[in-house]
């Protein structure tokens, strides 16, 4: 029997992501047959906390006593790629080598830079012939090694580096009906992200290049072209995907919160399905917390928030 037991971790995921703008935290803890609650949120501003995130985490370790809970971080859109492909035909411990030579000439960075990791996008079960696709993640080497150096610095472990599609995926699945698929829009400071989840899995994923401060603060005429960028990468994307997918019905879009007029109603006149504004209170017990009472903010948090979904077994 062991003298010194390892210290048990409290339960919930602590999730930060680090934006242009500053450092967001979430702590979020699932319940059985209720909404997961916040536990706790944190917002640091400073557009230079990644080259020097020491007061960052020292201040996440002090006000959310991180290195009590498992911790997860988001990496950036410029610190990955994601792309979808056919699975090669090899043993399953040959897959993330075989993925990674077939993404040698599809990536803008060296191959030998590259973290990979694989995960499925599950087949029609009903198709005579099954042809298996398989999303690819490819992590910059230096991005991964930055996150792990911020965190051991800090005395803080680190269980997981994910991504914002699978955060997004989170909170979408929370709001599916059975049997159909649900397509998800948000917009940060790295643009927009267009999903699309089926059973809970993704199935689709499209970056948009309009920013959240560009819908903010452009002029009307900029917005209107904004708008309509958005409004046909939609319906080129939607046209895509059910050419790809064809025994998934998607049956409404959902915009996360953006904190700006205008691009729900153009969406709403201009899409030939159902578009609906999320509240994160009809996924979350926000429990009051006052930085998540208003778009503003929600949209701020929304993918922290989604990362802080992601359910694993809890380290021992």
């Amino acid at each position: 029997m062991a003298l010194f037991a390892r210290a048990k971790k409290r339960e919930g995921l602590l999730a930060t992501a680090w934006t242009n703008e500053g450092v967001c935290a979430a702590l979020v803890q699932l319940r059985t047959g209720d909404k997961p609650q916040v536990k706790a949120v944190l917002w640091h501003a400073g557009a230079k906390l990644a080259a020097a995130p020491a007061p960052a985490m020292e201040k996440l370790n002090k006000e959310m006593q991180a290195a009590s809970y498992r911790c997860s971080t988001l990496l950036g859109a410029a610190d990955y790629q994601l792309l979808s492909l056919e699975a090669p035909n090899v043993p399953a411990e040959e897959l993330k080598t075989a993925v990674g030579w077939r993404l040698k000439d599809m990536l803008d960075f060296p191959l030998a830079d590259a973290t990979i990791d694989v995960f499925d996008i599950p087949p029609d079960q009903n198709a005579p012939v099954r042809g298996q696709s398989v999303f690819a993640v490819a992590a910059r080497n230096a991005a991964v090694a930055q996150r792990q150096g911020n965190y051991a610095a800090a005395k803080i472990a680190l269980s997981v580096i994910d991504i914002p599609e699978m955060a997004q995926r989170n909170i979408a699945a929370l709001l599916e009906t059975p049997g159909r698929g649900l397509a998800m829009l948000s917009f940060d400071g790295d643009g927009g992200l267009l999903t699309v989840n089926f059973n809970t899995e993704l199935y689709l994923s499209r970056r948009i290049d309009v920013k959240l401060t560009q819908l903010a603060e452009g002029s009307d005429d900029q917005k209107q072209q904004y708008y309509d960028k958005i409004t046909l990468e939609l319906q080129r994307s939607f046209d895509h995907f059910d050419r790809q997918f064809h025994f998934i019905n998607v049956i409404k879009l959902i915009l996360a919160p953006t904190g700006t007029d205008g691009l729900h109603g153009y969406l709403a006149d201009n899409l030939y399905m159902p578009v609906e504004v999320l509240d994160l209170s009809a996924v979350f017990d926000l429990a009051g917390l006052a930085p998540l009472q208003d778009a503003v903010g929600q949209a701020r948090f929304f993918l922290t928030l989604g990362a802080a979904l992601r359910q694993e077994a809890a380290a021992p």
